[in-house]
Formats: C-alpha cells, sequence, structure tokens
C-alpha cells in the first residue's frame, strides 16, 4: 500500500495490491502455501487467490509444486531481489554498526524497514548470549506490537499515522487494540527523548527500544532497534543502559544513509567512522539533508498533499 492511499488519495489499482498481498505471505524462500493457506494470511477470498497465484506463476514470481498442491517463491522473484542486492555495500556497512552494539549488549539489534502493518529487517546483530530473540535478515514484525512498529509510526506526520492506525482498525482490529492507547503517548515521548520503548507487547519475556531516522533511499522512517530480555532489561535499565548506545547508532546510520544517496549501488562506498553524539542527545537521529527536507515538509501545505514519502515531523 502507498502511503498516499493512507492519507486519502484512493487510486490503487486493486489487483496489483492485491498480488502483492499474496507474495507478502510467502515468509522466506522455503515458504510453501497453498490457495487456502494464503487466502486465510491475506484474507483475500480463496476464488481471487486462485487467480492471483494463477497469474504470478505464469509471471515466474510464483512456482506451483504439484506432489504438495501448494506454490513457493519463484525464480522471477528471487532473481529480482537479488538484482536490487547485488554490489550494495551500504548494507554491509550498517550490519557492522548493528554488531558493534550486539557485541556490547545482550540482544538482537536489527534494521527494519516498513511493510504495510509490519516491519522488515534488512540488517541485523546479534549478542553471542541473546537468547529467545531469533530474528534475522528477512524476518516480518508486527507494528503493533513491537517498539519497532510503535517508534516508526510515532515518527510518521499526525495525519499519516492516524491514516494508518484507521486502516489497520479496518483490516487487523486486534492489532490497532494494541497500538491506539499508546500512540500520542509514543508520539509525545520520542519528541522529548528521540526514542521509543515497548515493554512486553511482543512477548512477556522481551523488552524493546528503537529509534526512527529518516532514510532518503526509501522516503520514509526506517528503524534501529533492539530486543532484549526482560528480566535482564527492565524498563527503567532500557532508559538508562540502552537508550544512549542506540541513538548513536542511529546517528551513524543516519549518516550512512544520507552519504549512500545516488550511489547506493556503489561497490566504492567506503566505511566512514561512528560519529559519536552527546550524552544528552534526546532528539531523533537526522542528518543536514534530513533536516533541510524537514524543513521543506513544515510549509503550509493542504491535507491531501501529505504523503508518507514527505510525511515526516
Amino acid at each position: 500500500m502507498l502511503a498516499s492511499d493512507l492519507s486519502g488519495e484512493g487510486d490503487v489499482i486493486q489487483v496489483v495490491s492485491r498480488a502483492f498481498d499474496v507474495l507478502r505471505c510467502f515468509e522466506g524462500h522455503e515458504a510453501r502455501l497453498g490457495n487456502l493457506e494464503i487466502s486465510n494470511r491475506c484474507g483475500l477470498p480463496r476464488s481471487t487467490v486462485s487467480r492471483l497465484t494463477h497469474t504470478l506463476t505464469r509471471m515466474g514470481q510464483l512456482v506451483y509444486l504439484p506432489r504438495d498442491q501448494k506454490y513457493r517463491i519463484g525464480p522471477s522473484a528471487v532473481a529480482m531481489s537479488t538484482s536490487m542486492m547485488r554490489g550494495l555495500q551500504l548494507r554491509n556497512l550498517i550490519r557492522q554498526r548493528l554488531q558493534d552494539v550486539a557485541d556490547q549488549l545482550p540482544g538482537t539489534v536489527g534494521f527494519v524497514i516498513p511493510d504495510r502493518f509490519h516491519l522488515v529487517y534488512l540488517e541485523f546483530g546479534r549478542a553471542a548470549n541473546a537468547l529467545g530473540l531469533h530474528e534475522t535478515t528477512g524476518s516480518r514484525i508486527s507494528m503493533a506490537s513491537t517498539a519497532a512498529g510503535h517508534a516508526h509510526t510515532a515518527a510518521l506526520d499526525v495525519e499519516i499515522g492516524d491514516a494508518l492506525l484507521a486502516e489497520m482498525e479496518r483490516e487487523d482490529p486486534e492489532a490497532a487494540k494494541l497500538l491506539r492507547p499508546r500512540l500520542e503517548d509514543n508520539r509525545r515521548f520520542l519528541r522529548e527523548h528521540g526514542y521509543v520503548v515497548a515493554c512486553g507487547l511482543w512477548s512477556p519475556h522481551i523488552n524493546g527500544l528503537a529509534v526512527p531516522l529518516w532514510s532518503p533511499q526509501y522516503q520514509t522512517y526506517v528503524v534501529v532497534t533492539i530486543g532484549l530480555l526482560s528480566a535482564m532489561y527492565d524498563e527503567s535499565r532500557l532508559h538508562r543502559e540502552v537508550a544512549q548506545p542506540m541513538l548513536e547508532l542511529s546517528n551513524a546510520v543516519g549518516s550512512l544513509l544520507a552519504g549512500a544517496e545516488g550511489d547506493i549501488f556503489s561497490k566504492a562506498l567506503e566505511r566512514k567512522p561512528v560519529p559519536v553524539s552527546p550524552k544528552k542527545n534526546n532528539k531523533i537521529a537526522r542528518t543536514e539533508e534530513t533536516n533541510d527536507l524537514e524543513a521543506r515538509t513544515r510549509r503550509a501545505r493542504s491535507p491531501r498533499g501529505v504523503r508518507a514519502r514527505d510525511g515526516r515531523r
């Protein structure tokens, strides 16, 4: 779903949107799903799913497995994603930064991007002693029940965030019940401190802290996030010991994103030193470029002109 659709511009071509809903059901290259399973996952009629899977198979986006009577991701989808990643040095640099933090804190540190009501791990770093935390590249997590999701929605312009929540209430009301009562507090805390925490929502054993930052490449807020065992890191310890390293990480990743714009696919991109933020840094991580973009987006505009690509505070 495009962010402009969330702002009220209903120009979505439904069959295209539904085709992507079907592809989102396949979490991982090895996933095998039948039409009934796909229908249950994406909430579409089985007859609609049948037509979509047939078309996607003809296009090579899916492969039909006659013995199992199921589908899996096809060669065209794999080739398309592989070509996007070829020569991309930015992810390697981000992974190194994530691992630097994971070496200090016993958790899983992730760099995630939004995908409708979920977020997807693009990269991660994990401590050797991280227990009960198994996210990896490509993992999808709920926007409503994770610190990363709460940070992303809190960072969006109010119009965009409220529209996303309204859409979630129509399509996933249980998830919306988790997010709605916390959204205003998350927005306020993010403005004051630059990060968001969520304790025990995804799992009673996991507490999380996340920092949103603007991505020139994706034209939306991406998030750096960490999950830690709640038995070791209660909420007060998150604020005391985890917030500052994560704010510094967001500054480092933000600098990489800004520096890589225009040459994301360049193999000559070099690792840059990690900038260390001041001890009392309580701002959302931004670069000079994003501040300039923000200044432009704050100018007067009609509500219909607000899009997720400029839906920023």
